[in-house]
């Protein structure tokens, strides 16, 4: 077959044009992202153009993934408590103390909450701020919710809160970082936990959970009024137990307080102080370094635990309260 002059020329012309570009569609959400987007905009008013471009810059962390499957609380009580009742967590905690006292008597004054717990949150929690999280928020939430194997729809619900922080303009979720769950600022609050317990403890018109000391030790307070703190009220108690099998179903039933002081004895478990009447408990078991502890935890035990569920988590707060109190009385010598 021979080819012409012209056909020739033709050719050559079409290897050289530019090439057709093809249409390019708007980049698109997964499935099950985009029903999560159109509910939570429906259900808001939010702008969905924007919740939507926020949602495509969302990435999927394996960290996150790793670090969620293995938390920090599930360590042995002993070791657990070695960490957080270290000396450089109660030397911090006595100087945040001192740094802000009179912040943090206005707010035992206004929420009835003790400044050794709010200063042991703060301690426990970024170690009066110094650990913070360096994960985005965007994504360790977006991971969670959307490829987590656990409570995706809680970290959903989460993702959902930060896109109203967002709206409000409280957070830049662009850059806002936290934890590998997702939780923010020197107290680590959940968003939701930001909308609903944060509090402008200084009135400039913002809650800052960062930068400003009275929003924090406020928003903290708050939360534990929110959840029940009983001023003045017990703790824990320690408990002594008989027989750890005849003990095992009052620890079976968990943290919350169930049980009184008639099952506590017809169990062999005796408390520090007797249960007064009508008073509940839990039995609360503890891996120790050479032997078990036991303890009773009161109503204002299972608040802390709604901090975090984790009992670990809930006696090392308190345990590093009293330390806190403790040497803060005697630094006042």
């Amino acid at each position: 077959m021979t080819v012409s002059r012209r056909q020739m020329l033709a050719l050559m012309a079409g290897a050289f044009a530019p090439p057709v570009r093809a249409y390019e569609f708007p980049p698109m959400l997964r499935g099950d992202v985009a029903l999560f987007t159109e509910r939570i905009c429906t259900r808001h008013g939010l702008d969905e153009g924007k919740v939507r471009e926020l949602l495509l810059e969302a990435q999927v962390l394996p960290g996150v993934l790793r670090a969620i499957a293995t938390p920090g609380t599930a360590k042995p009580w002993h070791v657990f408590r070695a960490n957080y009742l270290s000396k450089p967590r109660i030397d911090g905690g006595v100087a945040f103390w001192r740094d802000n006292a009179p912040l943090l008597v206005q707010a035992r004054e206004t929420f009835g909450v003790p400044e050794e717990l709010i200063v042991a949150i703060v301690g426990v929690e970024t170690v009066y701020g110094r650990t913070t999280g360096s994960y985005r928020v965007l994504d360790a939430l977006f991971t969670l919710g959307f490829e987590g194997q656990n409570r995706a729809a809680y970290f959903q619900s989460e993702l959902e809160e930060l896109m109203l922080l967002a709206r409000d303009g409280i957070v830049d979720p662009r850059t806002v970082k936290g934890s590998y769950a997702g939780a923010m600022g020197w107290p680590q609050f959940m968003p939701s936990s930001l909308r609903r317990y944060g509090v402008d403890f200084d009135a400039d018109g913002r809650v800052d959970l960062w930068s400003s000391p009275a929003d924090i030790i406020g928003s903290v307070a708050n939360y534990f009024r929110q959840f029940g703190w009983q001023s003045g009220a017990d703790v824990v108690l320690r408990a002594t137990v008989r027989e750890p099998s005849e003990a095992a179903s009052l620890v079976s039933l968990g943290v919350k307080p169930a049980a009184g002081r008639q099952q506590f004895d017809a169990k062999g478990v005796t408390t520090e102080r007797p249960l007064k009447d009508g008073e509940l408990a839990s039995l609360l078991l503890y891996e120790g370094e050479n032997e078990a502890e036991y303890w009773a935890g009161l109503d204002n035990f299972y608040a802390i635990t709604r901090y975090n569920r984790s009992q670990n988590y809930a006696l090392a707060v308190w345990q590093l309260a009293r330390a806190l109190s403790e040497a803060r009385s005697r630094a006042s010598w």
